[in-house]
């Protein structure tokens, strides 16, 4: 009983957690507010099924969530924005001073990232 309580309470925080986090995206330039929604829901429907059903029904970002559970698909537009997230972030980056190692580092993850993205069907 104990047991089965934590780990409902452990999805509920994580859940939480990422929609926090997805929340702060929409004010903070370079981080996604939809991929945290999408493991909001996914911990939701875990251990707080009315939040992941909340997240399926919500004006702006549920149709978002049923596309990505339903066929892995991300609209155009938003591959275009977080493409574009991608270059200015990278952009930034080669700006710093920062170590050659890194900067190497953080543009194949990126570019592996874009590459993956853009290689999902579309709405």
């Amino acid at each position: 009983m104990v047991r089965k309580a934590l780990a409902l309470l452990w999805w509920r925080v994580f859940a939480l957690t990422s929609l926090l986090l997805g929340f702060i995206g929409i004010f903070v330039p370079g981080l996604p507010t939809v991929p945290f929604l999408l493991l909001a829901a996914w911990a939701g429907s875990r251990g707080w099924p009315a939040l992941e059903a909340w997240l399926l029904e919500h004006p702006r970002h549920g149709a978002a969530i049923r596309r990505w559970r339903e066929r892995g698909a991300v609209t155009r537009r938003a591959k275009c924005w977080a493409s574009a997230t991608m270059v200015a972030s990278l952009a930034l980056l080669f700006a710093s001073a920062a170590p050659r190692a890194l900067v190497l580092g953080v543009t194949l993850f990126v570019a592996v990232v874009a590459l993956w993205l853009w290689r999902r069907p579309e709405a």
